[in-house]
């Protein structure tokens, strides 16, 4: 068995299960949506991650009629969130153990859920 992120899949084989053209992977891939690993010999190789990630790319394409310079965006919004997420996970953690120890009390240390706004700025 192979993890999650250890690139194993051919090209030929990622477009037989996406059922899509191996050209439209080397497009994704000029447009900067997916980054497939490469071999000595400078094969494309791909992880169960990045088939995942292009089947969030066809669900936003096909079924949600996202263009591509939309599907960056998302893409990108998705992975600040994620980035996020393990920041508060390991604040909790630590607020967790600052609880344990008395420090804090209960009643202070819960941060209620807020609503973020998001700005994108032009690069």
């Amino acid at each position: 068995m192979h993890s999650y992120d250890e690139p194993v899949y051919l090209i030929s084989v990622v477009a037989n299960i996406l059922e899509i053209h191996p050209q439209t992977l080397r497009q994704y891939e000029r447009e900067g949506l997916l980054e497939p690993s490469r071999t000595q010999g400078r094969m494309r190789l791909y992880s169960q991650r990045d088939i995942d990630r292009m089947k969030l790319i066809l669900r936003l394409t096909r079924q949600m009629g996202v263009n591509l310079a939309g599907v960056d965006i998302i893409l990108q919004l998705k992975e600040q969130i994620d980035q996020m997420k393990e920041e508060i996970d390991t604040l909790q953690q630590e607020l967790s153990r600052t609880n344990r120890h008395g420090s804090v009390h209960n009643s202070k240390a819960i941060v209620p859920k807020t609503v973020y706004d998001i700005i994108l700025f032009e690069k």
